[in-house]
């Protein structure tokens, strides 16, 4: 079963920037009552999409270079990256069906 890997600013570049695919980052903090609410909806995606997705988290509280880098304004944030690319942002709460709708286009 994927999990969702964990994200930090050292390893940013790696895992996310430098990858081939497609990877959904979830920008949370340990107190946003909203990212507790879609925690088990981005394990669910990890979970379901393994092989064709991965799944990131990033703390903003410990990694604040990368969350100023890509603008990171209110979390949940969830940026989909495709070669390393962004090519879509999803800002706040939302069910599962609205996420997978627009990160399904993306996992071809």
């Amino acid at each position: 079963m994927a999990k969702p890997i964990v994200v930090t600013d050292a390893d940013f570049e790696v895992k996310v920037e430098k990858a081939q695919g497609v990877v959904l980052v979830d920008f949370w903090a340990e107190w946003c009552g909203p990212c507790k609410m879609i925690a088990p909806i981005v394990e669910q995606i990890a979970e379901e999409n393994s092989g064709k997705l991965t799944v990131g988290k990033l703390d903003v509280d410990h990694n604040t270079n990368t969350a100023m880098k890509y603008g990171v304004m209110s979390i949940p944030t969830l940026i989909l990256f495709k070669n390393g690319q962004p090519v879509e942002r999803l800002v706040g709460y939302m069910p599962k069906e609205r996420l997978m709708a627009k990160i399904k286009p993306h996992l071809n």
